[in-house]
């Protein structure tokens, strides 16, 4: 950590979307530096979880929505540095990839531009104009409105995001709990987990401006593995032993229609760990990992100094509570 934090202390950095998984890891960040943060989400009332994070007054939420232009200039206002973590895996409602993904990125790029503050866009490997994934589009869209809107920002893109919250490991982790064997989908996509906390720090980094600013970088932890393998070394820390079945794309696409209709009839109500869409299918058809023009170019972790984390060394911690004796349970782990 370099910043000097009588200095950060009078610097105030804007998080959009800073009370999710990957937010609160970089609130977390910033706060031990000393930074003045601002919260911003669409429901302050829940953001209540954040404040011991900090120190008294240290962490404040405001209301905005980055589908509301007016709400974003206000959130920014200010501001010495911007954050921008909001995402979503699947459309639901009024909240849809282009006016969250392209159209909210531009709004808070172009703000954090007329503030004159530091930008930090988090996007995703995977990125791609030409993409069949409408998810994997939209994200492309929001970087190139990014850097129209403010050519001088950082925009980090992680591979599958790990850590004691995630929707990824827990997920197949309950998966295996529940049910008697495993389909998956891309059983042979290879992946390169990234642990938050790693995530958190080059975000902090990045605000700190000991990264380079006006570059696209690409997050990937050590280990670069199919989803079948990690759908195995989650078995082995919890105890589990499900036969994993890997399904074809047409196969895959049938039940992913089967289970959207039934999420719609069911009006939302089924389990989210159960829920996959078609276009979630099409983004597994393509690897997500650091490609080889990031890491000659250094613009990965190890290009600015963090050394990844393993999967292994986490998620023992976190997934215990899987186990069939829980956390005591180690001969079966």
């Amino acid at each position: 950590m370099t910043t000097d934090t009588a200095l950060a202390s009078s610097q105030l950095v804007t998080i959009f979307g800073g009370s999710g998984f990957v937010g609160r890891h970089v609130v977390r960040a910033l706060a031990r530096r000393g930074y003045r943060i601002r919260v911003a989400v669409r429901r302050p009332d829940l953001a209540g979880h954040l404040q011991p994070l900090g120190t008294v007054g240290q962490i404040t939420a405001v209301q905005a929505n980055v589908r509301y232009r007016d709400s974003v200039t206000r959130a920014v206002a200010g501001a010495q540095a911007v954050i921008n973590l909001v995402g979503i895996l699947r459309e639901t409602g009024r909240q849809n990839f282009s006016p969250v993904h392209h159209e909210g990125a531009g709004a808070v790029a172009a703000a954090a531009a007329a503030e004159g503050a530091r930008l930090v866009h988090v996007s995703a490997i995977g990125a791609d104009s030409a993409s069949p994934s409408l998810y994997a589009r939209s994200k492309a869209l929001g970087e190139e409105a990014v850097l129209a809107a403010n050519p001088q920002a950082t925009i980090f893109r992680p591979s599958v995001i790990f850590g004691p919250e995630d929707a990824f490991f827990n997920r197949f982790a309950a998966l295996a709990r529940i049910f008697p064997v495993l389909p998956i989908v891309g059983a042979q996509t290879k992946l390169q987990p990234v642990f938050v906390g790693d995530v958190a720090e080059a975000v902090a980094r990045a605000v700190d401006g000991t990264v380079p600013e006006g570059r696209v970088y690409e997050l990937g932890g050590p280990e670069v593995r199919t989803l079948h393998e990690l759908v195995n070394d989650v078995q082995a820390v919890t105890g589990r032993r499900r036969p994993v079945i890997a399904l074809s794309p047409g196969v895959a696409n049938i039940q992913a229609a089967v289970v959207e209709t039934l999420d719609k009839f069911t009006f939302g109500l089924l389990p989210e760990t159960i829920i996959i869409t078609r276009d979630q299918v099409r983004l597994l058809a393509a690897d997500n990992i650091v490609s080889g023009e990031a890491k000659a170019e250094g613009r990965t972790l190890e290009g600015i100094g963090i050394a990844p984390t393993a999967h292994q060394a986490i998620i023992s911690g976190y997934l215990w509570r899987f186990r069939k004796g829980g956390q005591f349970d180690e001969a079966r782990a």
